[in-house]
């Protein structure tokens, strides 16, 4: 697999490991009340580290060192305001590793010195009718998020951009001995996102699968397309990373700026995963598609989608579907697909401190295909 590394971190996430080993043999008798954060204090500022003050540690509660946490679109767009005003300041980051140094009494899939890990989302109201069927994600009440949010009790939430985590045993995941720290962050957002989709919507044997954009989310999307056993043909603009598309499983990489290679997938698949849509293409979209296909839409971008045509739609009985990340049982089952079938991310890695440089490398879309710091 052509992973790329920025140069030099190779040798430092291994001495990270190393030096983190020894530390968490038994718990600490200091609880700490503090963590250390990079944070942003106002509209795409660049970030600062600062003190912030962890929410109270109760018998539910997980505490955790961060080994590494990935840079999302989501953290962008949250530190941009692009989705609607922030409340600064804030600490971003919800693609979570950590080593746990401390377990309250009632949490029993936990114990110090494993790994653990923390996607988007980071507690739930427990009784409404989502939560108590397992979709805490789509929670009607009161779903918390990782960061740029509040504890029940109050409290801000602050996420990976930072030296520790503490929050509730439900949606803290014990990480599987077969994924490197590194792999694992990301799948526990940009993984989680694109995996549970295709599961809900009946991606397997016989089905074929448009991954539109082949990036931090469709390189996901690829892999497990490929492990619930369909054919996968990658769409995007770049002609080098057909060299990435076969390493990833890709059947066939189309250059969607070419009208030739646009032409010969049309109307055969039965799944397209959206994860770059752009407005002025919803009729191929919908080309592609055969009768009664399925369009999951991925892709959040800062504009309104538009230009879908309604009579397009019915003539092939087409489902155009949303999909917000992952419940905690999604998260669990796309970490247990990606250990037993090799799903990785391919990932650049940061020093933490040089996060500024990292969240600069995301925006101007140079990952192949995430970015992740490490502590």
């Amino acid at each position: 697999m052509n992973r790329l590394r920025i140069l030099g971190l190779t040798s430092f996430t291994q001495q990270a490991r190393t030096t983190a080993s020894f530390a968490f043999k038994q718990q600490s008798r200091i609880i700490p009340r503090t963590l250390n954060g990079w944070a942003c204090f106002g509209k795409s500022e660049p970030l600062v580290k600062a003190e912030f003050p962890l929410t109270e540690f109760g018998d539910d509660s997980v505490d955790m060192d961060i080994i590494c946490c990935g840079v999302c679109g989501t953290d962008i767009h949250t530190i941009d305001s692009g989705w609607g005003q922030s409340n600064y300041p804030l600490v971003a980051g919800h693609e979570i590793i950590g080593r746990v140094t401390r377990v309250g009494k009632n949490v029993k899939h936990l114990k110090v010195g494993d790994r653990a890990g923390v996607g988007c989302q980071c507690g739930s109201c427990n009784h409404c009718k989502n939560c108590k069927d397992h979709k805490e994600n789509l929670c009607e009440d009161h779903a918390i998020w990782t960061f740029n949010d509040h504890w029940s009790n109050g409290d801000t939430t602050y996420g990976g951009f930072a030296d520790r985590w503490r929050g509730n045993k439900d949606f803290a995941f014990k990480i599987p001995n077969a994924i490197p720290s590194v792999d694992a962050a990301s799948i526990l957002c940009g993984g989680v996102t694109t995996y549970a989709p295709m599961k809900r919507y009946g991606v397997g044997e016989g089905s074929k699968v448009a991954v539109l954009g082949l990036g931090g989310l469709g390189h996901f999307g690829v892999q497990w397309a490929k492990a619930l056993g369909a054919k996968v043909v990658a769409y995007d603009v770049v002609p080098e990373k057909v060299e990435d598309a076969k390493a990833l499983g890709c059947d066939d990489y189309v250059l969607v700026q070419k009208p030739d290679q646009l032409e010969r997938h049309m109307d055969s698949f039965t799944h397209i995963l959206g994860t770059k849509i752009i407005n002025k293409s919803w009729d191929d979209y919908f080309r592609m598609l055969k009768k009664n296909g399925v369009f999951i839409a991925c892709d959040i971008p800062e504009v309104p989608f538009s230009g879908l045509n309604a009579l397009n739609m019915a003539a092939k009985q087409i489902t155009v579907a949303g999909s917000f990340i992952g419940s905690p049982d999604d998260i669990r089952e796309a970490l247990d697909v990606a250990a037993k079938n090799g799903i990785r991310t391919w990932a650049n890695e940061f020093p933490m401190d040089k996060i500024n440089d990292a969240i600069e490398f995301v925006r101007k879309g140079h990952p192949r295909y995430r970015a992740v710091l490490v502590n």
